[in-house]
């Protein structure tokens, strides 16, 4: 045992390697347990939401954060007689609800619900835009917090405040993006979809009453993992070769982007940290200037190139997918992605060979453009299939997202830890390299994959 606790305070401990290993373990444990759940979680919620409507089941998955902090809170003010591994029990609720990465994707849905496609891009860059400035700003804000209030605790309230919050919102202000039609028609599409596989005869029993789709929700129709990613390779009338190539594609680029970001976040504050000395001071200013350049061309480069060589022409506001015509990417989509992915490949070679703080800190500027990479691959995905499996097909991503969670961290600081005594740049090397493939797979996008009515809604 290792006592007294100091919750909040410098405790000396933390730099005991026996308590700095059990906390590498735990990290580990808090990381993979909610990236294996969302894996399996996020493609369900996404094809409910196709179903049920996006506000309930944001409102769900929002529940789940707000259960973790509550969680922390009874945890860290109850140290003695709430174990820490009550922790693991708020990580997995999180996992099971869909994690952040399954609400990115449900509000990605509702977006698309109300958006046409050639805006799809600008709206889904505003989410992401408000994404990176609160992880500019909620470090700063949080320190002022903890300040004033002199209690750690407060800022863990403020987040359970916020997200009660938003939940009220979600369902008593935000209105439904799905008409109940659209709704009834995709459960009457899924209800024929499992009747034509046979469910087990205990899901037969449960047919007409309210706890079926639960039940279809909690309980696997299949063992295998993979089974929602088939929607990136459709088969049958309306589906074509240069879709299934196109989704097939999107899809790879956008997990390696999202894989990367998620695994180097940790390994370029550690590096910059043991190369150039830099405290918590220069890694904050680092952080802040690296999310302003990702703000910055989120809200106004993205719009503002978008409305320069698109014209208004499927601007206008829509309802329940009318005048939604889904053809595919253009020629826009496919240089934005292009674009995107070689910024953040010179940024990355930049972090590999530079040697002073200041070009580091120029060459996270310079990654920081790629950041109108992610929406637009978002948006360019949406548009190859109908709209009544957008949800469905966004948490197929959210499943892809789920995996690099957990693979490319856990990779990506293996590597910087087998080479940071000898040759430390190797995992920028290595992520840059890796950049260099999404960058060649993004040459096999092709504008416009074949379009046909059953990718117009009607």
């Amino acid at each position: 045992q290792f006592m007294p606790v100091l919750f909040g305070s410098d405790n000396p401990q933390c730099q005991i390697p026996e308590v700095q290993a059990l906390v590498s373990k735990f990290t580990l444990y808090c990381n993979l347990i909610p990236g294996i759940l969302t894996a399996i979680s996020s493609p369900k919620l996404g094809a409910l939401s196709d179903r049920y409507g996006r506000r309930r089941v944001i409102a769900a998955t929002t529940c789940g954060m707000l259960l973790g902090e509550v969680i922390t809170i009874l945890a860290a003010t109850y140290p003695d007689s709430v174990s820490v591994n009550w922790l693991l029990f708020g990580y997995a609720l999180d996992g099971i609800a869909g994690s952040f990465i399954a609400a990115m994707a449900l509000t990605h849905s509702y977006a698309t619900d109300c958006t046409p496609p050639a805006k799809r891009n600008v709206a889904f860059g505003y989410f992401h835009g408000s994404l990176f400035t609160g992880i500019a700003l909620g470090p700063i804000l949080a320190g002022y917090i903890i300040k004033w209030s002199g209690s750690i605790l407060t800022v863990f309230y403020i987040a359970l405040g916020a997200h009660l919050i938003f939940i009220l919102c979600l369902l008593f202000v935000i209105p439904e993006s799905l008409t109940k039609k659209r709704q009834l028609a995709a459960r009457e599409k899924y209800r024929l979809e499992v009747d034509a596989h046979q469910p087990p005869a205990y899901l037969r029993r449960l047919k007409g009453t309210p706890l079926y789709p639960i039940a279809t929700f909690l309980i696997p129709t299949s063992i295998n993992l993979f089974a929602p990613l088939k929607i990136l390779s459709p088969r049958g009338a309306g589906s074509s070769s240069a879709i299934r190539m196109n989704l097939i594609l999107l899809s790879a680029v956008d997990t390696i982007m999202f894989g990367v970001a998620m695994g180097s976040m940790t390994v370029v504050i550690l590096y910059s940290e043991i190369t150039f000395g830099w405290g918590n001071l220069e890694s904050s200013k680092f952080v802040s200037a690296v999310n302003t350049g990702r703000v910055l061309m989120l809200v106004i480069v993205l719009p503002l190139i978008t409305r320069i060589f698109r014209n208004r022409r499927g601007a206008a506001p829509v309802a329940d997918g009318k005048r939604q015509r889904n053809s595919g990417s253009d020629k826009l989509d496919i240089a934005l992605i292009q674009i995107a992915v070689f910024f953040d490949m010179i940024g990355y070679l930049g972090y590999a060979l530079v040697r002073t703080g200041p070009l580091f800190l120029a060459s996270g500027v310079l990654a920081s453009f790629g950041g109108i990479g992610s929406p637009t691959l978002q948006s360019a995905l949406t548009k190859h299939v109908p709209s009544d499996r957008i949800g469905e097909l966004l948490g197929a991503t959210g499943l892809l997202h789920a995996l690099a969670r957990v693979v490319a961290p856990t990779a990506f600081n293996l590597i910087y830890a087998k080479t940071v005594g000898t040759f430390r740049q190797t995992v920028f090397v290595c992520l840059t390299a890796t950049f260099g493939v999404a960058f060649l797979l993004s040459w096999g996008i092709r504008p416009h994959g074949k379009s046909n009515s059953s990718l117009v809604p009607p």
